[in-house]
């Protein structure tokens, strides 16, 4: 699991606050399909924002195991919305050779 500073949760609190709920946790829960598509929205954004729909008397256990099966860092959960950051991963550095 991602390790923070406290200055960077401050941040990335801050951050989160200004955004829209990007999944919502429904009646399947953290099924697969929830979780793949939790892995792909982290490759592109660094920092989500998940709202439990459904499962909001467990969201106290279920977003840190959304954190954890994500490898992200859970900065925060505030009522039914929980907000996770894993840094994007670094580009390659070899670039393609070009076709002939």
């Amino acid at each position: 699991m991602i390790q923070l500073k406290k200055t960077e949760i401050r941040e990335l609190k801050a951050r989160g606050q200004l955004l829209k709920a990007t999944l919502k946790v429904g009646k399947e829960g953290l099924s697969a399909g929830f979780l793949a598509a939790l892995d792909e929205a982290l490759k592109h954004n660094e920092l989500l924002k998940v709202r439990f729909d459904d499962h909001k008397e467990e969201k106290k256990e279920l977003a840190p195991q959304l954190a954890e099966k994500s490898g992200s860092a859970l900065v925060m959960r505030v009522g039914n919305v929980a907000v996770l950051y894993r840094p994007k991963p670094a580009p390659d550095t070899e670039v393609p050779a070009p076709e002939a």
